[in-house]
């Protein structure tokens, strides 16, 4: 049978039984309206129109919702209420033991109350407790507080807490995700209805009032209105104009070397007449700018770096639009990674790098580290790794936003825009630590009138960035929510990485207020490696105890090495056994990078304008100050 060139059946020059055949079979391979037994018709197909209509209109109304919410989803709250209701109807056992709890808190309660009724007003405040507060909670912590009545205010809110922490947890049979879900919806919750909250219970608000004939509340309205005009306006906060990049912060002499469509790469200029040979590639996430490590000159691990003879590279990634919705983890690790670490090696032939990584800029300098280390070519002579996590079993609260139904949600919201919005990412931070960064900061500035002054750390802060599509989902899916690369899933060019593949020496910082890269999940680090790891267990969050200069007094740490100490016990019998120290671990890490260099040399050209790597710009470039 011939095909002439308009593709339409030719006569065949076969025999008209062939030509039968060719027609019987064309005949049995069509798709007949209802020739088979459960065969679909055209006419009941979905056609691909509808099809892509329900889509879109599942995904813009998901997006329409997520505006609302603050990217949480409705269904992922309900299904954890409902779980947590259902198997609560069905355990009378644990119902019978909270009836009594409450009985028993009342009863403490009444009898608190009545002590310090009778020793009147002017109670020093001796009187026994209900409870205490945790650690975190400052709420209360004003003498104030422990006055009659707002010390049986305070603790009637604290004694409802704790009844409401165990009704949400400990029923049989309700999943761990959902537990940990109800447990902190009824938390939040209950903050908004504390007393520190409202004018008539909160004993500071009161006293300032009295004492200032209300003009607390005239700065207040004040700070209200300029806070509304600045959020809608898009403008930064108070004080931040203060603290501009390039100006007053980022200020690090150095020079753009390099430029793609997904990052800049600075190198700094040296300030010592000798440099150690290997240079330093830093890593930073790009959830958040660069410049949190080159902030004020005090404040800036990149200068003390380069004081300390080191040749530093950092990369400053890009704030994505909506062009670059389709950008995902393996063009960061590309464009962004593996070029730094081509560049490098055309100013600097034949030298190892050692390799800085930071949040999630860690978790993607491990993942390149550990795909090259399986062809036996890591370019790496120690790897530092800043608040990063490889296992995200225990991820912290944060886990309270990753299952399949707040993913989906996340994914339509961020499929309507091409991005995650900062402020959609900063309000899921926030409820974490709602206490310190919503309600205490609203009586403060809004019931008491008073600003908190701004410095470099909140300006860094309240300039943030946003997150691609595709890359924001497939972080949230491998590796949240499936855990690919630690349980060695996690594929790069087409093969799973393992971490064990690392063998170059590891520094590992944790911090021991870390919301967002917890240091018990942090610690991991010992057990998922075979190579020797320094574990460094720092105060502060995940910001604050990065951001450790030296010459800041109230900074610690706990250091120890692997080959000193057996990493196989618990991160709690780690930190109990480890001595703490006083200080900046910035001191204890420069002196392990030049125990890992190999020497000293002249310090290399700014740039490589030879090789075609010209300096392009002056620090910190341009893509820093994109908004």
């Amino acid at each position: 049978m011939d095909l002439p060139a308009n593709g339409a059946l030719a006569p065949s020059k076969s025999s008209e039984p062939q030509g039968a055949a060719l027609a019987l079979k064309l005949a049995r391979n069509a798709a007949p309206f209802h020739s088979e037994p459960g065969g679909a018709s055209p006419l009941e197909r979905d056609s691909y129109t509808s099809t892509a209509l329900a889509e879109v209109l599942d995904r813009a109304t998901h997006a329409s919702m997520a505006k609302a919410t603050m990217g949480l989803s409705p269904a992922s709250l309900m299904g954890a209420y409902l779980d947590w209701l259902t198997h609560l109807t069905a355990s009378p056992g644990k119902r019978l033991q909270l009836v009594e709890k409450s009985f028993r808190k009342v009863l403490r309660l009444q009898r608190y109350a009545m002590t310090c009724a009778l020793r009147g007003a002017g109670n020093d405040g001796s009187a026994s407790l209900c409870v205490e507060p945790l650690p975190q909670d400052s709420r209360f912590s004003a003498p104030a507080w422990q006055q009659f009545p707002f010390n049986v205010f305070y603790q009637s809110h604290l004694l409802a807490q704790q009844w409401w922490h165990v009704a949400t947890t400990g029923v049989p049979g309700v999943s761990a995700q959902h537990e940990r879900a109800v447990e902190f919806a009824a938390r939040q919750i209950l903050d908004v209805f504390a007393p520190s909250n409202f004018v008539l219970t909160n004993p500071e608000v009161l006293t300032a009032t009295y004492k200032e004939m209300g003009q607390n509340f005239v700065r207040g309205f004040q700070n209200f209105l300029d806070d509304w005009d600045r959020a809608v306006s898009g403008k930064p906060p108070v004080g931040a104009e203060n603290f501009r990049p390039g100006e007053d912060v980022a200020v690090t002499p150095g020079k753009v070397v390099y430029r793609n469509r997904l990052m800049e790469l600075i190198q700094y200029a040296p300030t010592t007449d000798e440099v150690h040979k290997e240079p330093v590639l830093i890593v930073p996430a790009w959830i958040m700018k660069y410049y949190i490590l080159d902030l004020s000159r005090q404040n800036s691990l990149v200068k003390y770096l380069v004081d300390n003879g080191f040749t530093v590279f950092v990369i400053s990634w890009k704030n994505p639009d909506p062009a670059d919705r389709d950008m995902g983890l393996d063009d960061y690790r590309k464009l962004g990674v593996l070029s730094a670490l081509d560049v490098i090696s055309a100013i600097l032939p034949a030298r190892q790098v050692h390799g800085v990584g930071y949040c999630l800029g860690g978790t993607m300098l491990a993942i390149t580290a550990a795909a090259l280390a399986r062809n036996n070519g890591s370019p790496f002579a120690s790897l530092s790794f800043l608040a990063a996590q490889i296992d995200f079993e225990e991820p912290g609260e944060l886990q309270l936003f990753i299952d399949e139904s707040q993913l989906r949600f996340l994914e339509d919201m961020m499929w309507e825009q091409g991005f995650l919005d900062a402020k959609q990412m900063s309000g899921a931070f926030q409820m974490l630590r709602s206490n310190d960064l919503i309600w205490s900061r609203n009586m403060r500035e809004y019931m008491l009138g008073e600003r908190a002054p701004m410095n470099d750390l909140m300006a860094w802060n309240a300039d943030s960035t946003r997150l691609p599509y595709r890359m924001h989902s497939q972080y949230l899916r491998r590796l949240y929510l499936n855990n690919d690369l630690a349980e060695g899933r996690f594929d790069v060019d087409g093969e799973p990485v393992q971490i064990s593949d690392i063998r170059a020496p590891i520094f590992c910082v944790a911090t021991q207020k870390d919301h967002v890269a917890p240091w018990r999940s942090v610690y991991k680090w010992n057990r998922l490696t075979d190579t020797a790891v320094t574990f460094v267990l720092g105060a502060g969050g995940h910001n604050t105890g990065i951001v450790a200069a030296p010459d800041d007094q109230r900074s610690r740490y706990q250091i120890a090495t692997r080959s000193d100490r057996d990493f196989q016990i618990s991160p709690e019998a780690w930190a109990v056994e480890v001595p703490e120290r006083k200080g900046s671990w910035w001191t204890e890490w420069v002196h392990w990078l030049a125990d890992k260099s190999s020497g000293d040399g002249a310090p290399p050209s700014l740039g490589a304008a030879e090789k075609g790597l010209p300096p392009l710009a002056d620090a910190p470039g341009s893509y820093v100050l994109m908004k």
